[in-house]
């Protein structure tokens, strides 16, 4: 049984999954996200396999790629947040959920009052997207929720989506990291496979393989301990543990800048009083806010350039610009911490609770 087989024909629901791992760290989901996810068709939404939501900011007229889309339920919501004038491609190897995601097209497009579809679906692989007919430089943001872990290639993937974003552009994804590299026993279990975890790179690497495409290094937006309560595969594992992690990958200019005083408008729909950008930084609005190099090069090369006021470090803030905390950049420890916190964590779908998302 391969993945195709696994997500197209054994997998029918979401009840379907065999354990909690391929979800989304748990954020409160902003209210217009909520609307948008209600008006998605039924037969689309029961057959998504996750919980989590992968939903950055800013979205409005911009150009959205979904690695791995499946039923397309991620497509529609964000076809209502990017607009009539921007556009969503969802990338899938499957061609029954395909098949699912292409049939509401129309029904969608009327249900959100648009003249002109701006949603579209293709079939091809994550390692291959330029073979799939999608061109270089074409998108402001890719998006991918528990699908990387999926393929063998794991650095041509990164190195797929660099090529295909543009200048300034962003990978936004959800999914699940290892303790350590896994052994081939567990790289070769099939339900392991299909259930997120055989193919969990260990954290470290992801880190190394994102630079080496050519990425800024990785900020980590939010993480959470993964458990895995069925017994059969937890004997497989062994003491290997696992973490499903947020991160953004932007591809801006090579050489960091020197560090910044920056500070948010509030203009961005959902986040108007306070965004949360990564772990590091949460950037209140009208508050001067010291930013590293890396941060400042990502924010003033980015879609979100005109959402702040830049100046140098020590202008007009002077010394009552706030300082962030020090960047945890171990996910196990940062879901520790947050779990001590009492921070919501996990992802809602478990063995015990596969129905949340419907």
């Amino acid at each position: 049984m391969n993945i195709q087989e696994y997500y197209g024909k054994k997998l029918q629901k979401t009840a379907d999954l065999k354990s909690n791992a391929c979800v989304a760290p748990s954020q409160p989901t902003p209210a217009h996200v909520l609307k948008a996810l209600r008006k998605v068709h039924p037969d689309v939404t029961d057959r998504y396999y996750g919980c989590g939501l992968v939903v950055p900011e800013l979205l409005e007229g911009c150009r959205i790629l979904d690695l791995g889309s499946g039923s397309g339920r991620d497509c529609y919501m964000l076809s209502q947040l990017v607009g009539e004038s921007g556009h969503v491609t969802g990338i899938d190897m499957t061609e029954d959920q395909l098949a699912v995601a292409r049939a509401h097209v129309d029904h969608h497009m009327t249900e959100f009052g648009f003249k002109n579809p701006n949603v579209s679906f293709v079939q091809g692989y994550i390692e291959a997207l330029s073979e799939a007919g999608l061109e270089k430089n074409s998108f402001d943001i890719i998006i991918s929720n528990c699908v990387v872990n999926l393929s063998p290639d794991k650095k041509r993937v990164l190195a797929e989506a660099y090529n295909v974003l543009k200048d300034g552009g962003e990978f936004y994804f959800s999914d699940v990291y290892s303790s350590g590299r896994l052994t081939e026993e567990i790289k070769q279990h099939k339900v392991l496979w299909g259930e997120c975890l055989a193919g969990a790179l260990w954290w470290q690497d992801l880190v190394q393989l994102a630079e080496e495409v050519g990425f800024a290094p990785p900020r980590m937006v939010t993480a959470s301990i993964i458990t895995v309560d069925n017994k059969e595969l937890q004997d497989v594992l062994g003491d290997y543990k696992f973490v499903s992690v947020t991160y953004r990958l932007f591809k801006t200019p090579k050489g960091s800048t020197e560090p910044r005083q920056v500070m948010y408008n509030g203009d961005i729909t959902g986040e108007e009083g306070a965004f949360q950008f990564d772990s590091q930084y949460t950037f209140k609005a009208n508050e001067v806010l010291e930013v590293d190099g890396e941060v400042a090069s990502i924010l003033s090369h980015s879609r979100f350039a005109g959402e702040f006021t830049f100046q140098p470090r020590g202008g007009t803030g002077g010394p009552c610009g706030v300082r962030p905390q020090p960047a945890v950049v171990d996910p196990f420890q940062l879901a520790l911490q947050r779990d001590k916190k009492g921070s919501a964590a996990g992802g809602c779908c478990s063995v015990k609770s596969t129905t949340c998302c419907k």
